[in-house]
């Protein structure tokens, strides 16, 4: 149930081709670098991810400090103020970050840094992507209940046992 990217207002279009040369693709490095040219330094509480409701907000300052250093995997949600079905897994990822110590839920909107969303390969929204050691280990396009996301979530939580 994803929405596809065209659905995008012009701005963010024209806004992403413009920044569209400054982007590392990190896909092609296989690992995470920093994106050149991101723009001034943002203060440090922004750098390292707003938190609330134990989801951190991501920027384009602080994507690949928080991803690229993480202890445990981070599931970071690419989404827009535009997508219902976004809007639909917000609570979902809300409750996993709750219940779950084992993974940080990170959210980036991609209106907002359509940089890092172009260097993923990120083309409908919501897309769920899981990092670990600063690597992509897992994608998931479109909207999930929250059984099937655990269960698609497994193997990067801690057992039970």
């Amino acid at each position: 149930l994803g929405i596809d990217r065209h659905d995008a207002d012009h701005r963010a279009e024209a806004f992403l081709a413009h920044q569209l040369h400054r982007v590392v693709d990190a896909g092609q490095h296989g690992r995470l670098e920093p994106v050149p040219g991101a723009g001034p330094a943002a203060p440090a509480a922004v750098q390292r991810g707003a938190l609330a409701d134990g989801i951190v907000h991501l920027s384009t300052a602080s994507f690949v400090e928080t991803v690229g250093s993480a202890d445990k995997p981070v599931l970071v949600d690419f989404w827009a103020e535009w997508c219902g079905p976004c809007k639909l897994i917000a609570p979902i990822l809300a409750e996993i970050a709750a219940e779950q110590q084992g993974i940080t839920i990170a959210k980036l909107n991609v209106d907002d840094h359509p940089d890092i969303a172009m260097s993923y390969n990120v083309m409908s929204i919501p897309t769920l992507i899981v990092f670990a050691d600063g690597e992509v280990r897992k994608k998931l396009v479109g909207a999930k209940g929250k059984g099937q996301l655990l269960q698609e979530l497994s193997e990067f939580l801690p057992t039970s046992h």
